[in-house]
Formats: C-alpha cells, structure tokens, sequence
C-alpha cells in the first residue's frame, strides 16, 4: 500500500496570473472541476488504472465511500457508499481498500470475542461499492484479549500485484509476542505465511524488543527486521540481537536469518529498501551506550548496512554521527559544542535511492500528543494532536559513509476530536513495539493531520522538498526564524531544492492569493519518480488535481 503522511500548498488559476497560482520552479499543478459539496473528504487515492482513477472518501456518521473519476479530466463520476455485510452477526470493521492487478478489494476484521480470534476479511468490491459475498478470510489469528488484538500492517508491491500482510499482538501472562506475516496474490490467494510467537523475559534491564520493518522487494520476497536488547548489568554490556529474517521465493519461502552484529551501539529503529541490485539495505539510528552498558537512548547519529542477498551477508556497516553543522542547527550551537545528541523523536519516513547507489535519507520529526477526554464513557472526546516538524536530509554514499547532510526547517501540527484513541495506531505498547512512521487512522484523515510533512521529489541527482508553510516565512531557511504554521488552511507552498552536495535553494510563489486552494499531501497518489495525484481542498472547495515535475 502506498500510504504516507506528508504535506504542502499550491494553487488554483483563477486569474491573469495563471503561472503564478499552479506552478513553482519546475513543479507544475493542473486541476479538474470542482467536487461536489457532499462532505465526503478523500482520504486515500486508491490508484490509476485505465481511464479511471478510485480514491477512498469518508464522511462522519456515514462512513466510506467509493470514488471513481475521469483520468483525463479528473471529473468525479461516481460516489457510492461502501457496505461492509456482517461476518456470523459481527460487525465488521473497515480497513482499507486495494486496487491489485484492476481488482478492487475491500479489506475489514472483525473480533470474535468468545474465540478470541482476530478476523482479517477481503473480498472484491465493484465500482458502485458493493462488496463480493464470496469473503476471503486472510488471517484467522488467536489473541489473548480484545485489548490485546494487536493490529494489522500492510505493504503493496510496487507493481501493485501483491498484498503483504502482518499481524502482531501480545500474550502478557506468557510474556511472548506474536507475529504473522503472509503474502497474497492478486486474487487474494496466499503465496507465503509464516508465524512465530517469541517469548522474552522483561525483567532484564532496559528490555525492548521491536519488529522494526517488514518489506517485499520486486520479486516478492519478503523481509522483516527484528531487534531485541537489553542491558547485561553483571557484564556491562549492551546486548543486541538484530536480525533480518528473510523468505525467498525463489527458495520456497524457507526461513533465513542473517545477524548483524552490534557492539558497544544500540539500535534504535530501522528502515528497509529493497533494491534491483539484489540487495537490501538498511538504515536508521543509533545511540551510544555508556562503559555500564546503559544505552544513552538519545540519537548519536545515522547507521547503514547493506545485505548481499545472493550470499545472505552484511557487505558493510557503518555508523555516521550527526556532524557539527546538523547539530547546530537542531540543537543550538551552546548544545553542539558540549556534544549533546538529539531527543529520540524523529522517524525515518523516506529512503530514496540515489544514482550513484548511494541513499537519500528523510528523518521527520514526529510526536502525538493525545489529551485528557472529556465527556462519560462510549461519548467521550479526546483531541489528539499531530506534530511534524523539521526534516533531517541525510546522504550517504554507496559505501554507507556520510556524503552531506542538511535540516528542512518546519513547524507543523494539526488536533483532530475523536471518540477513541487507539495506541495500538502508533504501534507502540510497553517494550513492545512495530517501528512505524505516525500512523494516522482513516477516519482521522479530512481533519487536518493530512496538511502536516513533506512531501520528496527525486530526480536527476536533484532532490525537492514540498510543504506547507507561514507565509510569514517567505525566503527563510533559518531554522531559528521559522514561524510555526498556524492555521493549515491560510498556508502556502515552498519548495526546498537539494542540490548533489546538499545546498539548499528555497523557492517561494511569487504571489500570495487569499482563498485559494491547499493541496492534502497525506493523500496522493505516485505515478512515477516525477508525476502524482494529487487531492486538494479550501473549506468546502475540494478538486483532484496532477502534479508534475517538469524537466
């Protein structure tokens, strides 16, 4: 699945200044009519096939609906209410939907509370919403509790032909976690699955264990990346157990475990990237531990190891502190001197892999802040508040080794009112934890958190940044100076350019037009490295529109 959370502004032609409104530097916008004021917000562009375009809408009190619009002319020509039947009189909640191969499917689960078996349902959907009666039930998974369940995480193929699925929860009397992952084809059927339930003794010190990532690379192989450490008290030692555990198809799916070893470093999250090299590579922080073994836990610097999956072997690995420039900029020049590292809050949202083999690596910072509820049971309110501020750009060279490094200055958040809050959302719970970007729910999308990030444009060794901004902070890239956002409907577009060795050009609209429209980042859709669908709104006024990146 192709779902990010990022964020920028462009607008509308409605005048003689035409260029002015829908293009900045080689960043062009077209858009379609205006859509129906039906208080349907688009949350997901499902994706582009044919002469049709499907995207996923929600509406409070109504639920989802599916959208289907002209390519060409991104006229809206349909919008029907999806409706998910009941599986044994349960209800059954919506996930999401994918387009597989020009095949519509609905995803939903469904808790069976007297089994205690959590229910993963898929079935087709046509293009007037109407959901198959012939189900596929795609995980069956035994659970120790409802509150225990677990949640489910999904990755499409980059040809879109193929779903890959995990489920995670906890057993807490056993003190074990469990993981499945499986695969399914275009026809919902399962290629590979695999499932293991690990016990592990939290009473060691400063216990973690974390399914960092999970990836399916171009000939559906599938890859996960498990972390589990501790601190060894009578030792002194931090110990790290980090492993890749792959499935080949080409190997009927047997399971492979490759170790990377770590000493006197402790891992704090990772990011994985499949490349036609046949490799895979694997990038993310780490902290320095201190001669007790006891991990400092705070961001040292920028880790890179590449697997050589024809020999299942760890080629190199290699650690990058955070030069003194990055950490001025992040943490002050007082700070940087005394050799302060980062507060762990920023995740790896983007891996772009470069010309030269090298990797381009987006570090956002990122938190969720979720607030007392009012109200009485079922009817209480909680705000949750989404919070993307700057962005760390680092680039590494082919060998692993830092190239250059640079800080897109931002600040940005969004609250949305919700009726419940679910943790399990963020993929956090106690020392266990699924080491995702901010995952934000379906039906908090359309509230404003889809406005917050930044979306990345790679192309010909030069790399674009997009995002929503004070207009007050026109041509500043101080990040001492930045103003923060504000209201996302008054912001306007800029664009950072990175040039091959890290310089940074901003590039601002020439003209600020009042009232005009703000594109929702968090939703669109990539076609290729320089084209996407885009979805943007003001107040009422929605329109799908195309981004270019122009040569």
């Amino acid at each position: 699945m192709k779902k990010t959370f990022l964020g920028f502004v462009f607008f509308v032609c409605s005048c003689i200044s035409l260029n002015a409104q829908n293009k900045i530097d080689k960043i062009n916008v077209t858009y379609g009519e205006e859509l129906p004021e039906d208080k349907q917000k688009i949350v997901k562009i499902i994706g582009e096939t044919g002469d049709k375009i499907y995207a996923l809408g929600f509406k409070e009190k109504e639920d989802y609906f599916l959208k289907i619009f002209d390519s060409k002319t991104m006229k809206l020509l349909s919008s029907n209410p999806i409706v998910i039947p009941q599986i044994s009189d349960k209800e059954v909640d919506f996930e999401d939907v994918f387009l597989l191969n020009n095949t519509l499917y609905a995803i939903g689960s469904v808790y069976n509370k007297k089994e205690k078996i959590f229910n993963l349902i898929g079935a087709a959907i046509s293009e007037k919403g109407i959901i198959s009666k012939t189900t596929t039930t795609l995980f069956n998974s035994e659970v120790a509790k409802k509150s225990e369940r677990g949640g489910f995480y999904f990755k499409q193929s980059t040809d879109e032909g193929a779903l890959l699925i995990m489920h995670t929860s906890r057993f807490p009397k056993e003190d074990a976690i469990k993981y499945e992952v499986k695969l399914f084809d275009d026809k919902l059927a399962t290629l590979f699955s695999s499932e293991e339930k690990v016990n592990f003794d939290d009473s060691k010190k400063d216990y973690e264990f974390t399914i960092s990532d999970f990836e399916l690379n171009f000939q559906d192989d599938v890859f996960l990346v498990i972390n589990e450490s501790y601190r060894d008290s009578k030792k002194k030692e931090q110990i790290e157990k980090f492993q890749i555990h792959t499935f080949k198809r080409a190997n009927n799916y047997k399971k492979e475990v490759i170790d990377i070893n770590i000493k006197g470093k402790e891992i704090i999250n990772c990011k994985m990237m499949s490349t036609n090299k046949n490799t895979l590579q694997l990038v993310g922080f780490y902290s320095s531990v201190r001669d007790n073994g006891k991990a400092n836990k705070e961001l040292k610097g920028v880790y890179n190891a590449t697997i050589n999956l024809a020999t299942n072997t760890n080629d190199n690995l290699k650690f990058n502190e955070f030069d003194y420039a990055t950490k001025v900029k992040l943490l002050g020049e007082r700070r940087a001197k005394k050799g302060k590292d980062l507060k762990p809050l920023y995740s790896i949202t983007t891996l772009i892999e470069k010309n030269d083999g090298g990797i381009i690596v987006l570090s956002e910072l990122q938190f969720v802040y979720v607030g007392q509820s009012s109200g009485i049971g079922p009817l209480a309110f909680t705000p949750v508040t989404y919070t993307k501020n700057e962005i760390i750009v680092t680039c590494l060279k082919p060998d692993g080794s830092l190239d250059w490094s640079n800080v897109l200055p931002k600040e940005q958040s969004a609250t949305v009112t919700t009726m419940s809050f679910a943790f399990s959302a963020v993929g956090s719970n106690g020392s266990f934890s699924v080491g995702v970007s901010m995952a934000i729910p379906l039906a908090q999308m359309g509230k404003g958190p889809e406005y917050l990030g930044a979306i990345p444009i790679y192309k010909d060794g030069v790399l674009n940044l997009l995002f929503n901004d004070n207009v007050k902070n026109k041509g500043v890239t101080d990040i001492e100076e930045i103003k923060a956002l504000g209201n996302y409907n008054n912001a306007v577009p800029s664009v950072f350019v990175f040039d091959s060795k890290g310089q940074i050009t901003r590039k601002d609209p020439e003209e600020v037009v009042k009232n005009e429209l703000v594109i929702r980042p968090g939703v669109y859709y990539r076609k290729s490295q320089n084209e996407f669908i885009i979805y943007s709104s003001r107040k009422k006024l929605d329109k799908l529109g195309r981004m270019i990146l122009e040569d």
